[in-house]
Formats: structure tokens, sequence, C-alpha cells
């Protein structure tokens, strides 16, 4: 058995003993879940509070007056607050806070109901074409619907460094002007699994533009702060921060533009979903967040480790920190690999049969990224060095 870093042996303790709160994982022992970056398994905790809500407190919020309504609507605003405590929010009387279905709808809302009201004709945006297309088309979308109003926005590509999957900070400085209003980023790349340096971003564009930051992949996986990152809008998915599915938020600043209001009549929210949210950003405060980042990095480093070793295989990303002990940035619990020969869907079905659960696709990439699918694995909590020991004797097998 290959040794255990000393990083993760010293949480070896801590992480046994929440990965005991994971009922899918105590109750099916052998097959490993090393897809997280697509949906998270839920703690016990979280799912607790669902079936509470559901058995003592279910109604609609901001519909009656009655106890069970009124329980309703507090837990509803309750969560609110709950997420800008979460995202280390510094003004929370000046900000607000949206519930959607996840990233997706978020994303979405804001590129429908927000920027038409913002942009002006001879306006840019910057889109990140290398990154999820949830954090793309609806920018073009966005500016369809604008052409159709007479009001011309230019799209401007985000730039990216070559072989690392990174931004390239320098370049969007150079591209960036008195007319880019708009810059649309990824806090960590759901391929490369880099943490894409978003403070840079805003060093890059200048005081005025509004940041839109994807956090699909970051709230739940590793501590994220408004404070330090000056974005305007950060929008995230329940469903990867382990709470139920069809759950999600977006925070906005209101510090640039006008306030955010989402259009149309406000529905029935998914009342059981949020409840399981205040629930699963509970459990991750009181798990720490540092730590979580900690053990799924580790994880992640062993991974790309033993990879860069197998002459069969190719991961995507930067190619300089794919060492255990590299001095450079590590990649955020995300490794996406190729085998050179065995296409990466045949790859997925055959490490399946070995009990390993990963995503094998082009991992709905934008026109700029991958030309040709790969295997990714994602760690959370609840996956433990033993399991990419094992991973990675079968990967061994298929050299």
């Amino acid at each position: 058995m290959t040794a255990v870093p000393e990083e993760l042996e010293e949480l070896r303790e801590w992480q046994s003993r929440l990965r005991a709160q994971f009922p899918i994982t105590t109750g099916h022992p052998e097959p490993v879940y090393l897809d997280s970056a697509a949906t998270t398994q839920k703690p016990q905790p979280v799912l607790d509070a669902a079936w509470t809500y559901l058995t003592t407190t279910n109604a609609n919020a901001g519909r009656g007056t009655y106890p069970w309504a009124n329980r309703t609507t507090a837990l509803v605003e309750h969560t609110r607050g709950r997420i800008k405590e979460f995202l280390y929010d510094p003004a929370p009387g000046l900000s607000s806070t949206h519930f959607t279905s996840g990233t997706t709808d978020g994303l979405s809302t804001i590129a429908h109901d927000w920027i038409p009201a913002y942009l002006a004709d001879g306006d840019e945006i910057v889109v990140p074409e290398a990154d999820h297309q949830a954090n793309i088309v609806p920018w073009l979308e966005a500016q369809r619907l604008l052409a159709r109003r007479g009001v011309d926005v230019r799209v401007v590509p985000m730039p990216y460094q070559a072989g690392s999957g990174d931004y390239d900070h320098r370049a969007l400085a150079e591209l960036a002007g008195a007319r880019t209003r708009f810059v649309a980023v990824t806090h960590v790349h759901h391929v490369y699994g880099g943490d894409m340096n978003v403070h840079r971003v805003r060093q890059a564009v200048g005081p005025e533009a509004v940041i839109c930051l994807d956090a699909a992949q970051s709230v739940g996986h590793m501590p994220v702060s408004v404070a330090d990152l000056d974005v305007d809008f950060v929008v995230f998915s329940g469903h990867k921060a382990l709470a139920l599915p069809s759950t999600g938020a977006v925070w906005a600043r209101h510090a640039r533009g006008p306030a955010f209001r989402p259009g149309g009549w406000n529905g029935t929210p998914n009342t059981v979903g949020i409840a399981s949210l205040t629930a699963a950003l509970d459990w991750l405060d009181a798990a720490g967040l540092g730590r979580i980042e900690g053990w799924t990095v580790a994880l992640a480093a062993r991974l790309t480790d033993g990879l860069r070793h197998l002459d069969a295989y190719e991961v995507l990303g930067c190619q300089t920190s794919l060492a255990a002990d590299s001095a450079v940035q590590r990649r955020r619990g995300i490794v996406a690999f190729r085998h050179r020969e065995i296409a990466s869907g045949d790859l997925g079905f055959i490490l399946f049969s070995h009990g390993f659960m990963v995503r094998s696709d082009s991992h709905c990439q934008g026109s700029a990224g991958e030309k040709t699918g790969s295997v990714r694995a994602s760690s959370h909590l609840h996956n433990t060095p033993e399991e990419i020991h094992r991973l990675l004797a079968v990967l061994r097998t298929l050299q």
C-alpha cells in the first residue's frame, strides 16, 4: 500500500468521523464515488433537516398567516441571511440573495433580467469561452436580445494562458477598456480544477466593470469570500454543496449598476431544498471549509502525481503542478485525464466495472475548450487516500 501523505494523515480522525455521516457511503462501502463536481452526496444532518421540515412544517412561504406558513417564511428569510454569512459578505445590508434552481438558472436570470437594463450601445462583455456552457450561453443570448432592440453589444472572448487553462490576466488587462462593462468568470474550473485567481481579474478590468462569478465548483468545496474577491454576483448550486437538487442562489452586491431584481412573478420557492441548503451550510461550517479544501486538494495531488508516472495518460490543465510536492497551485479536487489509446467513454465504463464512478465526456465545456472528451475524477470529504490508490492501481493495469 502506498504511504498516506502527511497532510492527509493529520486529518485522518477528523475525516473518518465526518465520512461516517454520509449514509450512501456507509451503506455502500465498496463503490467509490468520484463525481462530486457533478453533484455531491448528502450527509445525514442535511437529510434529517429535509425530513424534519416535510414532517413538521411543510407549507408555502409568504402566503399564509398560520404557524407552519410563518415558520416556512422565516426559514426562507433565515437562509437568505445565512448565505450572506457563508460568503463573508462585509455589507449584508447592501446586498441581496435570490433563490434559483441552480447555477445555470441563476446565470440565465442575470442575463435576461439584469443585463438588458445595464448595458448600452457600444458596451463590451467578456465571456469565458473555454469554461462551462452555463457561463457562456446566457451572455450570448443577452447579446442577441439586445441586438433585437437595436443595442449593439460586443462580446470579447476571455484570454487564456496556453497549456494551463488559466485566465491570462495580463492579456485581459490589455483588452479591457472604458466600454468593458461586464465580465463573466469562473471561480474553480470544472475541467482543469484550477482556482482561476478572480482577484486578478478585478485588477485587470478596473474598479467599474461588473464581475459575475460562477461559483458552482467552489461554494461547498472551499472558503469563498466576496470581501476578498470583489465581485458583484456570486451564483452557485445547492446540489453541488451537499444540499438537495433544484436548489441554488444568486448573491448580488448592488454596488455597480442597478439593483438586481429577478423579473416575473415569484412563485412557490423550493422550500424543502432551502431547508436542506441552510443545513448544508451549517454542516460545512462546522466541518471546516479550509480543512475540506486541504483534504480534496491533497487527494487531487495524489492522483496527478500518480498519473504523471504513467505514460499512457495525459492530464489536462497545468502541467507544472502535477507533482504532489509542486509549489505551483494545485487542483481543487478535480482531475481530468485521458488515456492515449482508450476512448474516454470506454475508460469510464472500465472504471465503473472496477467500482469507480467518474464522469467521462466533454463536461459541457465551451467552444474554446477541449475538443476531445476526458475522464474527470472529482472528490469531496468522504473520499479517502486508499480510494485514490485503488484508482491508480486500476489505471496502471491499462498502461
